[in-house]
């Protein structure tokens, strides 16, 4: 199943080039108050939510995608975590490239470990991407992204695939310079999920999708995701080595070779396999 969030925070399920408004689907969450949870409530329910929208959507008012401004998919995550250089090419451009590396180290994933962005830099493709530093480089990165779908802890990696809900496309906005990589990487915005989630049920080969993100229709990114150095559950088992995981968190797997700048008037397109594709416009 593929799921949105559309306008004023309605659900739907994508079916093509449609929506079908299933919004009615989420009054099967549990009533929540202060303290809230901190976690997302509709992925950690996802399987009542989308009984649910099986229902409700053999009736629901259709909307063209087209017309629809799509939020995140995820609305609440307690944590975004993010696997840096993670595709060989990216990590031998990034040592050699003084633009990209500003003197930082640039080692492998193994050894500097993962990192977080602030949830506050989340938000779907429609909103666009507000340039923060227009004095300084900033770059594209077109990532996988699974969403966590049940708590996590000391996963093995036998079992870790059970945790993942599903999946969207990724889009780690990255300022260059010499800060750590989570302030450079968490300004509001730069974290662009989208189009919607594809369920795991739906994707059962995450380990096999061609992507490509353009920028004013020329290509910058183009692979495929066997080409990952710590692949899914791979990095599910590292990250829970450290903290708990939890329904809606969501790990960016990292990006391949070929970042490069944007700058005010870009378009990007960002496009994987068995997932969709979306389109964010640069400010």
């Amino acid at each position: 199943m593929k799921l949105c969030r559309f306008n004023d925070n309605r659900l739907g399920v994508v079916e093509g080039d449609r929506v079908k408004d299933v919004t009615a689907a989420l009054d099967v969450l549990p009533a929540a108050r202060y303290p809230f949870p901190t976690h997302d409530l509709m992925i950690a329910n996802l399987p009542a939510v989308r009984a649910e929208a099986d229902k409700l959507a053999k009736t629901a008012k259709t909307l063209a995608l087209s017309e629809c401004t799509l939020l995140s998919p995820v609305a609440n995550p307690g944590k975004i975590v993010a696997a840096p250089v993670n595709y060989k090419k990216h990590l031998e451009e990034a040592q050699t490239d003084p633009q990209i590396h500003h003197q930082n180290q640039v080692a492998e994933i193994q050894r500097v470990g993962l990192f977080l962005k602030a949830t506050s830099s989340m938000q779907g493709a429609s909103a666009g991407i507000d340039i923060r530093h227009p004095d300084r480089r900033t770059d594209h990165e077109i990532e996988l992204v699974a969403i966590i779908g049940a708590k996590a802890n000391k996963v093995k990696r036998e079992d870790a695939m059970k945790y993942v809900a599903g999946y969207c496309i990724g889009l780690d906005i990255t300022v260059r310079g010499p800060e750590e990589r989570s302030l450079r990487k968490s300004i509001d915005g730069y974290s662009a999920m989208g189009p919607h989630m594809v369920t795991a049920d739906e994707l059962t080969d995450p380990n096999s999708l061609d992507f490509e993100l353009t920028v004013n229709g020329e290509t910058r990114q183009k692979a495929n995701t066997r080409d990952l150095i710590i692949g899914i559950a791979d990095l599910i088992v590292f990250a829970t080595s450290y903290y708990t995981l939890m329904p809606g968190d969501l790990l960016m797997t990292g990006t391949p070779e070929g970042v490069g700048p944007i700058v005010p008037g870009d378009v990007i397109n960002a496009r994987i396999d068995k997932i969709g594709a979306m389109q964010v416009k640069v400010r």
